[in-house]
C-alpha cells in the first residue's frame, strides 16, 4: 500500500494555519512555516510550477481554492497523485456543505470542518469523499447535529458511492457523449499533433441497487470475442473509469460492469491519439502595403457533411500589436478588434457542413518604427467550436443493460451531446508581403 499522509493543513494565503489535523503524529503544525517559505521560494521561479514540495525529509502536496491553501505533509514515499486528487475531492465536500470555499467560510463552520476530516480519512489513508453519502450523517444544522445518527450503510459495505432505499416511480438512465478535438497544424498545413478527449457522462435514476452493463466497440473485445462492429472498431488505451467500474472484470474480459451513483456522475474519460483532420479548416494571408497599412484575408471552410451544423464558431486572428482603426467585412457572421489581446476574434453562430465563408479585414499600422522594435510575434490561428450529436472517434454504445433483483425495467437514452473542437494553426508561412 503506498504511504499515507502524516497530516492536513488548510492555510489562508498568507500561510497561516487555519486549520490543521495531525494523522500520525510526525509531522507538527510547524512545518507549515516551512512549506509556505518555500512556496514563496518557489514562486520566483517560472520554471517550477508543480505542486509538490520536498524539504528536510518532509513532501508538501498542495493545491490553492480561492483564498485558500489544502496542504497534505508525509514523511513517508506516498502516491503523491492520489493525496493530490483526494484534495481536489475535498475541495468538492467542502463547496457542498458551504457553497463556496473561503477562509471566511472555514471560520464559520470549523466544527463541521474537524468532523469531515475525520470522516474522509483514517490515520492519513483517504476515506469516503462522496458528499451526498457525508451528508446523510453529517449534518450542518445544529438540531439536526444533536439526533444520533446511525451511519449509512453506504459507509460500511463495499458500495460506498450509493445509499440503499433508493426509490423513483419512472426508472431512467441517461447517458451522454461528450469528445473534445485538440489539433495543431503548421504553417504548411501538416497536422503536426492530433488528440480525441471524450468522456461518457450519466445521469441515473434507478431504484434499489442496480447492475449495469456498458457495451462499446472496442476492438479488443470484439476481437476476443470474434466478432465485428457495424462501423469502425476503436482502441480504448489511456482510459479513467469511475470508482464504481469494477476494473478486475474489465481487465479480464473487457466488460463495463458497475453499480452506479444515484444522480450524475463521469462514468469514463478517454483519449485517443489518432490522425484527425480539422473540421473548420481555416487559411490566412497577410499583405502589408508600404508599413502603413496591413490587409488579413481569411477563408473558414467547413469539412464535414452537410447534416451536421458547427455552433458558436470562434475563429481568433493574431494582428500585429500597435494596428488601429479596423475596418472589418464578413460573408457570415461578427468579427471584432480585441486590442488588449492583439487579436481579431470572428464568431459565427451557426456553421454547416461543406460551407465556406470569407473575411477581410484593413488596420493601420503607424508610419514610425522603433529601430530596435522587438520582432512581431508568430502566434497561431485559434478556432473553437461545438458539433451537436457528432462523434470524431466513432465510439459507439453497443448496448446498456441494468438488472434489479425487483425486476423493474428501466429506460436507457443514449446520445452523443456535443463534439468540441480547439486547433491551432500557424500562419507563418501564409504571409506575403507587398
Amino acid at each position: 500500500m503506498a504511504g499515507a499522509a502524516s497530516a492536513l493543513f488548510l492555510l489562508d494565503i498568507k500561510g497561516r494555519v487555519l486549520i490543521w489535523r495531525d494523522y500520525r503524529g510526525d509531522v507538527p503544525a510547524s512545518q507549515a512555516e516551512r512549506f509556505f517559505t518555500k512556496l514563496i521560494d518557489k514562486e520566483g521561479d517560472p520554471q517550477s510550477q508543480d505542486p509538490v514540495v520536498y524539504d528536510n525529509g518532509v513532501t508538501y502536496m498542495f493545491i490553492q481554492h480561492n483564498n485558500v491553501y489544502l496542504m497534505a505533509a508525509s514523511r513517508q514515499n506516498c502516491n503523491a497523485a492520489s493525496l493530490l486528487l483526494f484534495l481536489h475531492r475535498t475541495v468538492d465536500v467542502f463547496k457542498h456543505y458551504f457553497e463556496e470555499l473561503e477562509e471566511e467560510s472555514l471560520r464559520d463552520n470549523f466544527v463541521v470542518v474537524y468532523e469531515l476530516l475525520d470522516e474522509i480519512m483514517d490515520f492519513g489513508f483517504p476515506q469516503f469523499t462522496e458528499a451526498k453519502i457525508l451528508s446523510e450523517f453529517i449534518k450542518t444544522d445544529a438540531y439536526r447535529m444533536e439526533v444520533t445518527q446511525r451511519p449509512p450503510m453506504a459507509v460500511t459495505n463495499a458500495v460506498s458511492w450509493r445509499s440503499e432505499g433508493i426509490r423513483y416511480k419512472k426508472n431512467e438512465v441517461f447517458l451522454d457523449v461528450v469528445e473534445s478535438v485538440n489539433i495543431l497544424v503548421n504553417s504548411n498545413g501538416q497536422i503536426i499533433r492530433s488528440d480525441v478527449v471524450g468522456a461518457l457522462k450519466m445521469r441515473t435514476y434507478l431504484s434499489g441497487m442496480p447492475e449495469c452493463k456498458l457495451g462499446l466497440n472496442d476492438r479488443v473485445l470484439l476481437e476476443a470475442q470474434g466478432r465485428t462492429a457495424k462501423g469502425k472498431a476503436i482502441d480504448l488505451d489511456d482510459i479513467k473509469f469511475h470508482q464504481c467500474v469494477r476494473l478486475a472484470r474489465f481487465e479480464n474480459d473487457r466488460t463495463i460492469s458497475f453499480i452506479p451513483p444515484d444522480g450524475s456522475f463521469d462514468l469514463m474519460t478517454y483519449r485517443l491519439s489518432t490522425q484527425v483532420k480539422p473540421l473548420v479548416w481555416v487559411e490566412a494571408s497577410v499583405e502589408r502595403h508600404s508599413r502603413s497599412r496591413v490587409e488579413i484575408m481569411v477563408k473558414a471552410r467547413s469539412q464535414y457533411k452537410e447534416r451536421s451544423t458547427a455552433t458558436n464558431v470562434e475563429i481568433e486572428l493574431p494582428v500585429p500589436s500597435d494596428a488601429t482603426n479596423p475596418n472589418i467585412r464578413t460573408s457570415m457572421g461578427s468579427a471584432s478588434y480585441v486590442p488588449e489581446s492583439d487579436a481579431l476574434v470572428w464568431k459565427i453562430k451557426s456553421f454547416p457542413g461543406n460551407k465556406e465563408y470569407m473575411l477581410r479585414a484593413e488596420f493601420v499600422l503607424p508610419s514610425i518604427t522603433a529601430e530596435d522594435a522587438a520582432p512581431e510575434r508568430k502566434a497561431p490561428v485559434r478556432v473553437k467550436f461545438e458539433i451537436p450529436y457528432f462523434s470524431v472517434s466513432g465510439i459507439q454504445v453497443r448496448y446498456l443493460k441494468i438488472i434489479e433483483k425487483s425486476g423493474y425495467q428501466a429506460l436507457p437514452w443514449c446520445k452523443f451531446v456535443k463534439t468540441v473542437q480547439g486547433a491551432k494553426m500557424n500562419m507563418d508561412a501564409l504571409i506575403t508581403t507587398n
